[in-house]
């Protein structure tokens, strides 16, 4: 099981990723949304806020359930998908990462995903 540091710098290797999308195309996709990631083997949520300019910082949330897209992955997960050894789509259609969100916010994340 990874820890908090483990998956704090998984969410900002996933952030850094997404900075490096065309800031058109990004721009184009996404609208300003807050987005939690909840890690229930290690019972910690994060929080941030993705607009046109980017991702915000992430930081630990009590209410993960407040924000507009919810992602819930174990610690391991997280830091796989960070590292290129899981994928998205594998790791959603098995079950190891939930997404809840809008149908339109679903189809705009997929754009930059």
């Amino acid at each position: 099981m990874a820890n908090v540091e483990e998956c704090r710098t998984a969410l900002a290797q996933i952030a850094g990723r997404l900075a490096e999308v065309d800031q058109e195309e990004f721009a184009e996709h996404v609208v300003e949304r807050t987005i939690s990631c909840r890690i229930p083997d290690l019972n910690v949520a994060f929080q941030t806020r993705i607009h046109s300019g980017g991702l915000d910082p992430f930081e630990h949330t009590d209410d993960a359930k407040a924000a507009q897209v919810r992602v819930t992955a174990n610690s391991d997960d997280l830091v796989a998908l960070a590292n290129d050894g899981l994928k998205v789509t594998k790791a959603w259609a098995t079950g190891r990462l939930k997404i809840e969100a809008s149908i339109f916010d679903l189809l705009r994340l997929r754009k930059i995903l």
